[in-house]
């Protein structure tokens, strides 16, 4: 039996990697092993780990890596922090695969540790463009991955011209999808309302009625902008004056000059329409993508969940640039009077029909089919 061993490293990578654990975890060749780690273990940003257990995975080992400060020194910092622990856990729990998420810090520090202890590396969401750090992340990861699941077509190409085998690129589509498509089909209207209105901080939201969902994180390569950038998002969402859900950043450098931005808004400002949140559980904020009026800030959620659901949604800055897209979404710059005008647009026009760019929701399962019979005696492809 293959020891499939997941890292989670925050919220978004748990929306990212839930379908495959499930699936792993009920696979008859597999045993799952889960590591959490980074901003999944800490309370302000949610306190994920929790979430994990209340959804019936058991923690195999915790990697508390995240040094307070949220600057690029810190990130960095964090990362080698993670590169010290990670060989020792894995050394312990002595894991077949090791599947890693996406682009994050504590990603690389997860596929360096993997490649340099000779255990095979399944990375998911590789290939994709974005054009900040996460992208040169990603491709990194890529590299050092011996079985690569991308979320889409144009992703799975350019994984094959960096090098890497095709026999060894598998384009299942984004697990993201997954969960999306399974709570979508047993939604209801009722679901989540009493948790939403108990956790939070800010005015009270009447989900019978329309909102608008936000979600605004810091771009690394544009340190120190952070405060600014959102001030331009929180003065156009003062215009529109319609009831908000905002979530408080991630654990990214910059993430400090996001939240104080938002903090003076509390201080400085009615905010009666608006409600802020550390955290919600994956349900949690698939039921609120497929209600909400429209989507605002720079998380990739409206790109990917956004596509397959038709959500109306405005893209923020730069975070997002290059990565594939639907109709779905409108682009504007760190600027309130287009970010406003923007939301207006969209509140317009509503739904959008969906376009399942980042797959049909089967991504679980087929991953960890895969991952059961994958040879992985299979040599990395180099080209030069």
């Amino acid at each position: 039996m293959r020891k499939i061993c997941v890292v989670v490293g925050s919220r978004a990578n748990y929306s990212s990697s839930k379908s495959v654990m499930r699936a792993v975890q009920k696979h008859p060749d597999l045993e799952l092993q889960v590591i959490a780690a980074a901003s999944a273990l800490l309370d302000r940003y949610g306190a994920v780990v929790n979430v994990l257990e209340n959804d019936g995975f058991e923690i195999s080992a915790r990697v508390n890596m995240t040094i307070e400060g949220e600057t690029p020194v810190t990130m960095a910092k964090s990362t080698g922090l993670g590169l010290l622990e990670f060989p020792t856990i894995l050394d312990q729990l002595q894991p077949d695969v090791v599947l890693t998420i996406g682009d994050r810090f504590e990603t690389m520090a997860t596929a360096i540790a993997s490649a340099y202890m000779n255990i095979p590396l399944a990375h998911t969401m590789g290939g994709e463009v974005t054009g900040t750090i996460d992208e040169s992340v990603r491709h990194a990861i890529t590299k050092l991955a011996h079985l690569h699941f991308p979320a889409s077509k144009d992703a799975a190409d350019r994984i094959i011209k960096m090098g890497e085998s095709p026999d060894t690129v598998h384009l299942v589509g984004c697990p993201r999808i997954d969960v999306v498509s399974e709570i979508v089909k047993n939604d209801n209207n009722d679901a989540d309302q009493s948790w939403l209105e108990q956790e939070g901080v800010g005015g009270h939201i009447d989900f019978s009625q329309p909102f608008l969902l936000v979600a605004q994180y810091p771009v690394t390569t544009e340190y120190g902008q952070g405060e600014q950038q959102v001030n331009e998002t929180l003065k156009a969402l003062k215009e529109i004056d319609m009831q908000t859900l905002m979530l408080w950043p991630n654990a990214d450098a910059g993430s400090e000059d996001i939240s104080r931005g938002m903090r003076k808004f509390r201080e400085h400002y009615d905010h009666e329409y608006i409600r802020f949140y550390k955290n919600f559980p994956v349900e949690t904020f698939v039921r609120l993508l497929n209600r909400c009026a429209c989507m605002i800030g720079n998380s990739s959620a409206p790109i990917r969940e956004g596509a397959f659901l038709g959500l109306p949604s405005v893209n923020i800055g730069s975070r997002q640039a290059g990565r594939e897209r639907g109709s779905n979404i409108i682009d504007v710059d760190y600027n309130a009077t287009q970010i406003a005008d923007a939301i207006k647009k969209q509140l317009d026009h509503g739904r959008y029909p969906s376009e399942p760019i980042y797959g049909d929701g089967h991504a679980g399962p087929k991953i960890a089919d895969i991952m059961a019979t994958f040879d992985f005696q299979i040599q990395k492809q180099i080209t030069f």
